[in-house]
Formats: structure tokens, C-alpha cells, sequence
């Protein structure tokens, strides 16, 4: 089979497509044919050793969608040819891969492939941030870096069903229109503007309830400048570098900081596909608008990453196997 990988970390050039037998899945385990697989920040991460990718050389991705092909020994409840998507698999970007059975979602009839491989991962990481670690209600107020990213600008449509006002940031003309047209309530070129200036004029000096900040190092103290006291702040990600060390009495005063990642948001069963489920069935209904940016062939990997680090996609980038 054909699949991405890197027999070192570094950039975008280290990925190439080699060719490896098919997987067999194992006790437990099912192999999946992959129609369609997810690009995400932490491949990324992974791929270039900011996160620890284990023994190279490694498949790359984590997320993907497509059909049980093949069942191991002691799979209950998933057959041959169920479709379904995953979030936390490993190698990804490949004809075939290997999962375990019980962190495979399934997919509702009638959902297009490329919205399960756009959706898990992101959109249950938008169900995280925005239902669970702060429930926003109706009147709350909160701050979505990167709006109209992958996550981004699945966060702001679900803050504006569950009632906030919405301050999303993004740096290109294109991307303040896509927001303006979901309805964010007020858009901020943080290329242009100061966005902390921009929220304390929008709260009249107050601050915003929750403020979610995957871009890190290069936003995360006007972030918490940008939240009230007593406000809480949710680091999920670091687009733009690691977080540098700091005081948290200094700087945080009297304000809540989470760092949280997807899996601790679905570590059982129970908890994955509820999540799932809540998303798809969203996206089903027309609750979502989904934007995916576009879908490339897996030699195109490595231009994948470089247009994700680069911030010049609009949605999801997808790669087709």
C-alpha cells in the first residue's frame, strides 16, 4: 500500500510516500480502508519533533474516514463495510490503516466522507471547548483565536447556537468575510488591530467569560489580558510555538487557565461517541457549516503541511488516498 511518512523529524520536505505491506489487524483491532484522511495541527507538531512521534520511521495522521474491511479476532458490534471515522489513530494518511475497534465512530448514513474525516477531530474539539470545560449560555461572551481555522470556525457557530457573543480573530480579508457571513459578532484582523483593545471596547472594559487560544506563544498573554476576572482561559493548542514560562499569580491573577487536549474529553466509549454523535447529527441538520478547503492526493502531503503552517487555507485541507 501506498502511505506518507517521515524517517525524520524536520519540515514539510521530510514527508514521502513509501510503499508497505497491508496492516492485518490484531485481537481487537480492524483494518479500515481510508477514503478520506484529515490534516490537523498536531501532525504537525509530530512530523517536525515538537511532539514525541515514538519510533521513525512513522506513518503520518491521525484522522480519517472510510470502510471496515477487516475485522481481528474478538470484534463485537462493527462489521465488514460499516463506515466510519476516527480522531486518535495512528497513520492516517494511507490506502489502509489500523485501529483499534472501540475508538472507531461510527457514520451516519447519508454523511459525506469528507465530513467525517473533517469533523471528528475538530469538531469534537470545538464540543469540548465551547459545551464541556465552560458551558456557554445565553449573554456569555467569549474570544475564538483563529476563527476561521479548522476549529475555529466550528467553535463560533456552536458559541452562537448555545447564545454568546462572539469576538473571532483572523488575519486575511477573505477569512473576516467567511466570518462575518456565520455571524460572529465582531471580527478582529489581528493584523491590523490590537485585539485585547478590541475586546475591552466590545465589554466595555469588562473582559470575555471564556477565551479559547489554540495559537499559544504569540497570543496567549493578551488572550488572558482579553478575560475577565474571574474569566477562564482554555490553551489547546500552540500553532504558533510553546508557551513561555511565566508567573501564573502575575499574569493570570484571578483567572482560570485549562490546558486540555481531545483525548482527556473522550477517554471512554461512552464519552467518544456521545461527542460524535452530537457533532455529526449538527452537521447533518444544517447546525454546522462545515468549510473544507480542499482535497490533495497523498504526494501532495508535504504541501498539505506547508499551506496549514503557513495559515493560508480556509477550513480543512483533506487528503485523498
Amino acid at each position: 500500500m501506498r502511505a506518507v511518512r517521515f524517517h525524520r523529524t524536520g519540515g514539510p520536505e521530510v514527508l514521502q510516500v513509501d510503499e508497505l505491506p497491508v496492516p492485518e489487524p490484531g485481537p481487537g483491532e480492524v483494518r479500515v480502508q481510508v477514503e478520506r484522511a484529515g490534516l490537523n495541527f498536531i501532525d504537525t507538531y509530530l512530523r517536525s519533533g515538537l511532539y514525541d512521534p515514538g519510533p521513525l520511521p512513522a506513518v503520518a495522521g491521525k484522522e480519517g474516514a472510510g470502510r471496515v474491511e477487516r475485522l481481528g479476532p474478538g470484534v463485537q458490534g462493527i462489521g465488514e463495510g460499516d463506515r466510519v471515522a476516527f480522531h486518535d489513530g495512528r497513520g492516517s494518511y494511507a490506502e489502509w490503516v489500523v485501529l483499534p475497534a472501540e475508538r472507531l465512530l461510527p457514520l451516519p448514513d447519508g454523511l459525506d466522507p469528507a465530513l467525517g474525516a473533517e469533523l471528528p477531530l475538530q469538531g469534537m474539539t470545538a464540543h469540548y471547548l465551547t459545551q464541556t470545560i465552560r458551558p456557554l449560555g445565553k449573554g456569555d461572551t467569549i474570544l475564538v483565536h483563529a476563527a476561521a481555522g479548522g476549529v475555529g470556525h466550528l467553535a463560533v457557530q456552536m458559541a452562537r447556537h448555545a447564545g454568546a457573543t462572539v469576538f473571532g480573530t483572523c488575519g486575511a480579508a477573505v477569512k473576516a468575510e467567511r466570518l462575518r457571513a456565520l455571524g460572529v459578532d465582531h471580527v478582529i484582523r489581528y493584523d491590523e488591530e490590537d485585539f485585547v483593545e478590541r475586546v475591552l471596547e466590545g465589554t466595555a472594559g469588562r473582559g470575555v467569560d471564556l477565551a479559547i487560544d489554540g495559537v499559544g506563544r504569540a497570543t496567549f498573554r493578551g488572550t488572558v489580558r482579553a478575560t475577565r476576572v474571574r474569566g477562564h482561559v482554555v490553551l489547546f493548542g500552540q500553532a504558533s510555538g510553546p508557551v513561555e514560562p511565566f508567573r501564573p499569580r502575575e499574569v493570570l491573577g484571578s483567572r482560570t487557565l485549562t490546558t486540555a487536549t481531545l483525548f482527556d474529553y473522550t477517554r471512554d466509549r461512552e464519552e467518544l461517541v456521545g461527542r460524535a454523535e452530537e457533532v455529526f447529527g449538527w452537521a447533518m441538520e444544517g447546525k454546522l457549516e462545515v468549510w473544507i478547503d480542499r482535497i490533495l492526493p497523498l504526494e501532495e502531503a508535504g504541501y498539505a503541511h506547508r499551506l496549514l503552517e503557513g495559515r493560508q487555507t480556509l477550513g480543512k485541507v483533506l487528503l485523498r488516498p
